[in-house]
């Protein structure tokens, strides 16, 4: 039930146009996944104040523009704690959909890609109070980019499109630390042995065969000419890496900054990145 000053709201605002950035192949997409997520779930029909059409549309606002709960929740007359779940389960059915890291690399290996590349990025979040390992730092406090948020690790092909993407781990941990503990470089390790090479930056420098990575061991102004060919040579091809991390935060505003909780990051980015792969036509 909407409370009286949701009410005033409602009845008093101003209706103005808006045009949602999304083909209606897009929203019927969702549409039809949240559908079936109701009858799986036994849900009767005309039980709901919105059907699958308009939860899609809601859900992709948020994606799309980061859109506030409380201001979605008086756009189609529901209160905030409905709006919040509409969301969520928007998110967990097109997690659902997004690629395991078996199958991105499968389908890599299938497209005929000679490499994937490997970088993570950080998702802001808000400031939690969280303590971690070390005495009066936040878990989520990221020490390299001195804010709050969550480590995502991404998989891209080698023209950069965004090919999977790793569950949530805390900010304050290495990208290193992440891929370790997901099983990622075990992963790429084998995919290696059958020719599809993976390239990182010297983030995982400390992890080098048989991926590709460029060495800050020795400086570069001492290192052998060899050396530093190689270093400029993958330099070269991994930056394309940067542009999976940024199609997919430019298109989606949510991944910006997520005022969620963090251990929900990971759904959010999986969920992107579904809806990123369905706009596109392509899964690697």
């Amino acid at each position: 039930m909407l409370s009286e000053n949701q009410r005033l709201r409602v009845t008093t605002g101003i209706t103005y146009t808006a045009v949602l950035d999304f083909s209606r192949e897009t929203v019927l997409y969702l549409a039809r996944l949240m559908e079936a997520e109701r009858r799986a779930r036994g849900t009767r029909r005309a039980t709901r104040r919105l059907g699958p059409f308009r939860q899609a549309v809601l859900v992709l606002r948020w994606l799309l523009d980061n859109t506030r709960i409380a201001q979605l929740a008086a756009d189609n007359g529901i209160s905030g704690r409905t709006c919040h779940r509409y969301v969520l389960e928007g998110i967990a059915v097109l997690k659902a959909q997004a690629p395991t890291l078996e199958q991105a690399i499968e389908r890599a290996k299938a497209a005929g890609h000679t490499h994937v590349m490997l970088d993570g990025t950080l998702i802001d979040t808000d400031r939690c109070r969280v303590p971690g390992p070390s005495v009066g730092v936040d878990l989520w406090w990221s020490g390299k980019h001195k804010r709050h948020g969550g480590n995502i690790q991404v998989l891209s092909a080698p023209d950069g499109f965004p090919l999977w993407t790793s569950p949530v781990r805390p900010g304050r941990e290495h990208d290193m630390t992440c891929a370790r503990t997901r099983g990622l470089l075990t992963a790429l390790d084998a995919t290696a042995a059958d020719g599809l090479v993976p390239i990182a930056d010297t983030g995982y420098e400390a992890h080098r065969p048989p991926s590709a990575c460029p060495t800050r061991s020795p400086p570069a102004a001492n290192s052998p000419p060899t050396q530093r060919q190689f270093n400029k040579a993958i330099g070269a091809i991994r930056a394309l890496a940067e542009k999976a991390n940024a199609d997919l935060k430019t298109r989606f505003k949510a991944l910006r900054h997520v005022s969620l909780s963090p251990q929900r990051i990971g759904d959010i980015t999986a969920a992107a990145l579904a809806i990123f792969h369905f706009e596109k036509g392509r899964t690697a």
